[in-house]
């Protein structure tokens, strides 16, 4: 019944912002309406839902669709970029839970009052998104921590969404072409996949883990610490790390912090997650950006995260390398590397020309000159015309490369990403190399020894069916066996005293330093008074345990098998 109420809510506010017709094509409301101006000014020329009236809806919509289109943003390859701004502008700040909500859940999870696990604990927010919100704290220990809560029943109506979206994009797939061709089904299924990662507050504390072992050697860049006995699956409790967001750089300056220097942080933190790490934070804006008092760069906020593997690494490494080197054989070489284009489904001699004409202009201008909106809608350009289909990892890198590349000409920077990235790069193809060349030798090695392994089979047929044929005989000889008895008896012998040997010296030492004394012996020698009975008992197991080790050695030096 309540998902029922809630698809009416959906197709309400899909009529009230103009999308009557489309609601009426997929035959989820009854009888027809004739479109109305509101509606036809709600499409653009080509007969698709504005970009603007989209964004409406689905803020109207509530978290689970601001959420979807948050994931549609990062979508570049099927989405023409005028949605993808629109998508960007997403925005899930939301009133606040009550606090008496915030506090059940806490002690549940952490089953405790809140009194014993917080000393401190501010009841309004700090902040306040659509699946959680963000509280201050001080533990008993007088850490100030930043404690992040799931709230309450979120999880419950994503589910329920996610169902009524799958419903939805089902018979989006049959009424619409363009609904097939964008794979509506399939979006909702990677939406599923990724928000319940993002619900799961195990997952973040973990990234946040990952992200500290990363960055420990490296000065310029802090990560909050976790505090594991105050987390749980809804309840994230981390370090509060006091600074100045990114994009203020007026108090940036008044800290006396050099804003470009911040930038060139940014930068190299950028270059080192992707050449070194593999592991990238995805979702680097200002909020999420902080710069500390001391000069130094935190980030937080690490729910949405990139995995890039080690050959996805050498590509992008390949594809820097060759676009700061003006190499485009390199460049192409990387991409085809990656399947991104297909020599056999494209014109490549023509892809080749539109790539240099895009790329050319770009060249050696700072990030003050670059319009990031001018690459992107290049690059997404080409991305259309030669229908390259994008892996979501490559698309969430790209976004984060644009927000990277915006942060650090809010700040000023006259540095070039691709200047700061060719070191890094560099280093990451050479120990490529290093490591194909031991994995050469290796694949030679196990390709002998497959050889070897194949005709073994046809040796041993032919060995015995020469001997069933009697033209061979095959003796088997067991001579010697005393010998090797008597030297197997030794052996034993030698390991038993041995063993002998390290229970004297541990028993003794143990003896020698108990703090309990037995029988002490009043004696005047060599300026000794008093010698307690378990001193004797040690001093003797150590003189045991010495000459049988002599012995030992003794016996092992004549036997010349040492």
């Amino acid at each position: 019944m309540k998902e029922f109420w809630r698809l009416g809510k959906i197709i309400r506010i899909l009529i009230k912002h103009g999308f009557g017709n489309i609601v009426e094509r997929l035959s989820i409301r009854p009888g027809t309406s004739p479109v109305d101006q509101e509606e036809k000014e709600s499409t653009t020329q080509n007969g698709f839902p504005s970009p603007h009236r989209v964004r409406s809806a689905l803020e109207e919509l509530g978290p689970s669709f601001i959420k979807l289109g948050q994931l549609l943003s990062t979508r570049a390859d099927i989405f023409p970029p005028e949605y993808i701004e629109e998508f960007t502008k997403l925005q899930d700040q939301v009133p606040p839970v009550p606090f008496n909500h915030i506090r059940d859940i806490i002690q549940k999870e952490l089953r405790r009052p809140l009194e014993d696990i917080f000393a401190e604990f501010t009841r309004e927010s700090i902040a306040a998104a659509s699946v959680a919100q963000v509280h201050m704290a001080r533990l008993f220990s007088g850490e100030q921590v930043a404690v992040k809560v799931i709230r309450p029943g979120i999880d419950k109506e994503i589910r329920k969404d996610i169902r009524l979206m799958n419903a939805i994009a089902k018979r989006a797939e049959k009424a619409f072409e363009i609904a097939r061709v964008i794979g509506a089904v399939n979006l909702v299924k990677e939406f599923e996949r990724i928000i319940f990662k993002e619900l799961d507050m195990f997952i973040e504390a973990g990234n946040i883990e990952k992200f500290a072992k990363n960055f420990e050697l490296i000065d310029e860049i802090y990560i909050p610490k976790v505090y594991w006995d105050y987390t749980s699956k809804s309840v994230l409790t981390m370090e509060h790390i006091p600074g100045i967001k990114m994009d203020q750089v007026d108090k940036i300056k008044a800290h006396g912090i050099d804003p470009k220097e911040v930038a060139l942080i940014g930068l190299r933190s950028f270059s080192r997650q992707l050449m070194d790490f593999g592991f990238f934070h995805g979702d680097p804006h200002s909020g999420n950006t902080i710069v500390m008092f001391d000069g130094r760069v935190s980030l937080v906020d690490f729910g949405i995260m990139g995995y890039l593997d080690d050959e996805t690494m050498q590509h992008i490494a390949n594809l820097f390398l060759g676009y700061a080197e003006h190499d485009y054989d390199m460049v192409m070489e990387a991409l085809l590397d990656t399947e991104l284009i297909n020599e056999e489904a494209m014109d490549l001699k023509g892809f080749r020309r539109d790539l240099m004409d895009t790329s050319e202009p770009f060249y050696g201008r700072s990030l003050q000159t670059v319009s990031v909106k001018e690459v992107y809608d290049q690059v997404i350009h080409l991305v259309y015309k030669y229908k390259i289909r994008l892996p979501r990892n490559l698309l969430l890198l790209f976004k984060t490369f644009i927000q990277t590349e915006a942060l650090g000409k809010i700040l000023g920077s006259d540095a070039s990403l691709l200047e700061i990235t060719k070191p890094y790069a560099k280093e990451l193809i050479k120990r490529s190399y290093l490591a194909k060349s031991a994995l050469r030798n290796i694949r030679k090695d196990t390709l002998a020894m497959g050889n070897h392994l194949k005709v073994m089979p046809k040796l041993i047929h032919n060995i015995l069916d020469q001997t069933a044929k009697g033209k061979q005989r095959i003796e088997f000889r067991h001579t010697g066996f005393q010998e090797i008895n008597s030297q197997l008896i030794n052996s034993i012998n030698r390991v038993i005293i041995g063993v002998i040997i390290s229970a004297s010296l541990i028993a003794a030492a143990m003896v020698l330093n108990a703090p309990q004394h037995i029988f002490s012996f009043t004696i005047n020698f060599l300026g000794l008074k008093g010698v307690p009975l378990t001193a004797i008992l040690g001093l003797t197991g150590y003189v045991i345990a010495t000459i049988l080790a002599v012995w030992l050695i003794i016996m092992i030096l004549r036997s010349r098998k040492l």
